[in-house]
């Protein structure tokens, strides 16, 4: 008898970071691939362990990746907010630029997924918090301010911080990625689902034969008619 793990349904697992949301594609690709279960493993930003030991096979991640590990197809950049305590003269403003925080503490987290290392004259709060839920509970105790995409402000929001958009800010990229040494048909599949293409699309898609007997057809030419004469 196949061992219970033989008897599994197949499944497409997909790691995601903080702040990235599936909703939408997770339900193109029930719709699209319902024999094929979508797994959705949440991470940490820099976890792409998983990736390499094969126990994702896929994940929506921030930039950058190692090019020469991982293909990585480029999704969206996000605004760069800042988040203070909601009665902190920033929340006054639309937006902010990083001139606007040179005078004040910023609290960095170790998991800071910013690509910098902070405006050249902030001053960083210390010792510096181990994640981005730490950064923000030092925000809500007005201990410093904190940088970091809108999404991660959305994720981990609170009724005693607000936060504003940073217009000259260093922005963060989300890619879909994967290990360069696999290439299959699933991974093609989130592919077009995350770029849009339509279920019909059989672009990166393997084409089967035709059945025997039957020739291939050539594009935009019709049996019996040669390839340089068309019918007009």
């Amino acid at each position: 008898m196949p061992a219970a793990e033989d008897r599994r349904p197949p499944t497409f697992r997909l790691l995601i970071v903080p702040g990235v949301t599936v909703d939408k594609w997770s339900r193109v690709w029930s719709e699209r691939r319902p024999e094929v279960a979508l797994r959705i493993m949440p991470a940490e930003h820099a976890q792409l362990g998983a990736l390499l030991s094969g126990e994702a096979d896929a994940g929506l991640v921030r930039l950058p990746v190692d090019p020469d590990m991982f293909h990585a197809i480029p999704l969206y950049t996000e605004a760069t907010v800042v988040v203070v305590p909601r009665d902190h003269p920033l929340a006054a403003s639309d937006e902010v630029t990083l001139a606007d925080l040179v005078d004040l503490k910023l609290s960095q987290p170790l998991d800071d997924v910013l690509p910098w290392t902070g405006p050249p004259t902030a001053t960083l709060t210390a010792p510096r918090p181990a994640t981005t839920v730490d950064a923000v509970e030092l925000v809500a105790a007005t201990v410093g301010v904190l940088l970091v995409p809108q999404s991660l402000a959305r994720l981990h929001n609170r009724r005693d911080v607000t936060y504003r958009v940073v217009t000259d800010a260093p922005q963060s990229s989300v890619a879909l990625v994967w290990r360069r040494d696999e290439q299959n048909d699933l991974i093609e599949e989130m592919i077009g689902i995350v770029r849009g293409r339509t279920a019909n699309s059989t672009r990166g898609r393997t084409q089967p034969p035709p059945p025997a007997g039957e020739p291939a057809r050539r594009s935009g030419v019709r049996r019996g008619q040669s390839p340089g004469r068309r019918k007009r």
